[in-house]
């Protein structure tokens, strides 16, 4: 499958699963069609406001299921589908992204090259305020090039623990 055909793809699934998976509360954060072998992997990664728990994992896989069953839209070749919550090894594009991960430790890229390490406090739609050094730092979305959460084994006390993740 060419790029440009693997990309068409992956948009109309994503069209397709975006409403039905809205109505479990959910959102679509990637979609991924990986070749392997004679079969493709099919992953879809999702979503919300306070985390995914493995429950709504299994009923997201049962929903993209039905979807799936009832399109062409992956033709008559073989696939697996694997369905994940987000996780924290995805960069934070989008405003719901720094929003889910308030209280997290990130690591920032800016388009000038610098790079900033420190704690989401708060996020609006088009900057987020960060803690560096004990200093509110606010940082415009336009700014960022890249921005990844940090995983921390012990986290400061007195921090809410996430949700479980799947």
């Amino acid at each position: 499958m060419s790029s440009a055909n693997q990309d068409a793809t992956r948009d109309r699934i994503e069209a397709e699963l975006g409403d039905p998976l809205r109505a479990l509360g959910l959102d679509v954060e990637a979609v991924e069609i990986t070749p392997a072998g004679k079969r493709r992997i099919l992953r879809v990664a999702v979503d919300k406001d306070g985390g995914v728990t493995l429950d709504e994992v299994a009923e997201a896989t049962r929903e993209v299921n039905r979807v799936l069953d009832g399109s062409e839209v992956m033709g008559e070749q073989p696939y697996t589908l694997e369905v994940t919550s987000r996780g924290v090894d995805r960069p934070l594009t989008l405003p719901r992204h720094w929003r889910r991960n308030a209280g997290r430790l990130v690591k920032v890229t800016l388009a000038d090259g610098s790079t900033s390490t420190g704690r989401i406090q708060d996020s609006t739609d088009d900057e987020v305020a960060i803690e560096v050094s004990g200093r509110r730092r606010e940082i415009a979305y336009a700014e960022v090039k890249k921005a990844l959460v940090q995983v921390e084994f012990n986290r400061p006390a007195g921090r809410d623990d996430e949700a479980e993740e799947a």
